[in-house]
């Protein structure tokens, strides 16, 4: 089940559901977009589920009050904690108290993560090219959940040496998780 909280787009702004979960299944694997599930705005600027999914996957539509392109997909056992990171959000919590406040709420087991590692997969570039289909400079990476993992426990750097380099981020936290970064 997708669940989704209150988060507002000017509503002369937003593109078509079409255009938006066009752009939005491109952060996909190929074989997992025709059955992702999809959220992103309605005309009134709503954050809403756009297209329900049958496979794994949640994409995020591009928030068309942000500068650039910018859209994630993401296994649903994540859904708990991008939900309750999308609430900090709206309730004006950003940076390191967004991460604190999540690693209480992991800790004290008011929120989940998964148990196996779980990918979110995200797209950004300048713009979303309507005529092309395409994103204009894109660049992909892959984040892999997987959680209390330490440079000891999972054989990688803290800190990327070259800018390709996998590499684990927030290690020892609930919240660590693989970097991998891709040009395209």
């Amino acid at each position: 089940m997708v669940t989704y909280v209150s988060c507002q787009a000017q509503p002369d702004n937003i593109p078509s559901k079409e255009i938006q979960i066009a752009g939005a299944i491109m952060a996909a694997p190929d074989e997992m977009r025709e059955d992702a599930a999809v959220l992103g705005y309605n005309e009134k600027g709503n954050f809403v589920e756009l297209r329900s999914g049958t496979n794994e996957l949640v994409c995020i539509a591009d928030d068309p009050n942000r500068e650039g392109f910018n859209t994630t997909c993401y296994h649903k056992n994540l859904e708990p904690y991008k939900t309750r990171g999308r609430e900090l959000v709206a309730e004006g919590i950003g940076g390191q108290d967004w991460f604190d406040k999540l690693e209480q709420e992991i800790s004290d087991g008011q929120l989940k993560m998964p148990k196996k590692a779980s990918t979110l997969h995200i797209l950004t570039g300048t713009e979303f090219s309507e005529d092309l289909m395409a994103v204009v400079d894109a660049y992909y990476r892959y984040v892999i959940y997987i959680s209390d993992a330490t440079p000891a426990s999972s054989g990688l750097p803290a800190k990327p040496r070259t800018p390709d380099e996998p590499w684990l981020m927030w290690p020892g936290t609930h919240q660590a998780h693989i970097m991998i970064k891709e040009r395209l």
